[in-house]
């Protein structure tokens, strides 16, 4: 099994500030502090940790590029790149969009590296130079909408992927589920309208944003039945998420019928997360790699890539991130020095209400089902892009 990884020194230098969430303010009581939330160390202590485990050497390294802005505007409004571009150029950066995502001067050609890290990866994936593949970028995407970023993200790293492989690469059909436990708003936003692309979120309901990642947005127009939210109350843990791909995202995947599986890869619904309130181990993260593998076994000759999103406790996110990693490698699951104490708090066993969240989201399957996944009157086969 040839897995190709994505990394590279610049995304540990992404900038984003001495805030907690808002930016330090003096006269509200926000003290300025060392770390941000979303500080890159989590994903560089992630990349250590892969090389110290010896990981590293068995990966096959794949170079990120800059993501060009004929990429970018596939997926991003003019006047949205030309702002982040603008406020790069400032002597202290800016924001990306709602007030509590900054970065520094020079983070442009941050966020289109990691844009850019997230293409180089499907290109390989598609072109099978490798079976599958992990793009450790930031910074994340999947909440940056059309129009603005938010929620710490610039540009919609997973769906510029998606974009390019239907625009270059020739697919078709490009399914992107995404774990992250925050609502993939941004990545449903651009694809609302759009049946060629199918967004399944799973997410703690009403994390972030506020008031998004309702069952009931499920898309519009052409789009309709083709964005599925499975919003899951707090507290969920392994086997929630895993009764929700089995019951939800599997049916889904199978009528679809993708070309290519994006996996919007956040760590932060795991038991140590700050930022929410979900129950994941690491061994949950590994079981839902297998599961999404099998599937792509079974629906479009095993492709598969996975694109960093968030994960916000730099003590967990490292050996979350391993377990996936070491899944698409092909290797048994190694339990993490955390076992001990997060296997004993719960979450190994389904709940009659995570139970009842998850088949609420089942009807959403519908449109899915009688379409049959197919827009275009019949199926064609998989080939290997030039």
């Amino acid at each position: 099994m040839t897995t190709g990884y994505v990394w590279n020194t610049v995304y540990g230098w992404a900038d984003t500030g001495s805030g907690s969430l808002f930016p330090s303010d003096a006269t509200a009581g926000l003290q300025p502090i060392g770390h941000h939330l979303a500080h890159p160390d989590t994903k560089r202590r992630f990349h250590e940790l892969v090389s110290v485990s010896g990981l590293l050497d068995e990966l096959r390294s794949i170079r990120a590029v800059p993501a060009g802005e004929e990429d970018i505007l596939r997926v991003h409004t003019p006047e949205h790149l030309a702002r982040i571009r603008a406020e790069s150029l400032q002597p202290k950066g800016g924001d990306a969009g709602d007030g509590c995502s900054p970065f520094g001067r020079g983070g442009y050609e941050i966020a289109a590296l990691s844009a850019g890290g997230a293409i180089e990866l499907v290109k390989a994936v598609v072109e099978g130079t490798v079976d599958n593949g992990y793009a450790l970028v930031n910074p994340p995407g999947h909440h940056a909408m059309r129009a603005t970023g938010m929620g710490f993200c610039m540009f919609n790293n997973v769906s510029i992927a998606a974009a390019y492989a239907k625009a270059v690469l020739g697919l078709e059909r490009v399914a992107i589920v995404d774990w992250d436990v925050h609502h993939g708003n941004g990545t449903q936003d651009i694809w609302y309208e759009d049946p060629s692309v199918l967004t399944l979120s799973i997410h703690q309901h009403l994390c972030f944003p506020p008031q998004s990642g309702f069952r009931e947005e499920h898309g519009t127009g052409a789009g309709h039945g083709y964005a599925i939210n499975v919003p899951l109350p707090p507290g969920s843990g392994d086997a929630a998420y895993l009764h929700a791909v089995e019951r939800v995202v599997a049916p889904a995947l199978r009528a679809f019928r993708p070309e290519l599986v994006l996996v919007a890869s956040g760590f932060d619904a795991s038991i140590l997360d700050p930022l929410a309130r979900q129950m994941v181990t690491s061994s949950g993260f590994q079981q839902l790699t297998r599961a999404l593998l099998d599937l792509a076994a079974q629906l479009c000759a095993g492709r598969i890539a996975f694109v960093q999103e968030g994960g916000y406790s730099p003590h967990y996110v490292p050996f979350c991130g391993v377990a996936v990693l070491r899944e698409l490698l092909g290797k048994e699951y190694v339990a993490d020095p955390y076992t001990p104490i997060v296997s004993t708090q719960g979450g190994d066993v389904l709940l009659e209400h995570e139970a009842a969240a998850i088949e609420a989201a089942v009807p959403l399957l519908t449109v899915l089902t009688e379409r049959g996944g197919d827009r275009s009157g019949g199926s064609r086969e998989l080939t290997t892009a030039p």
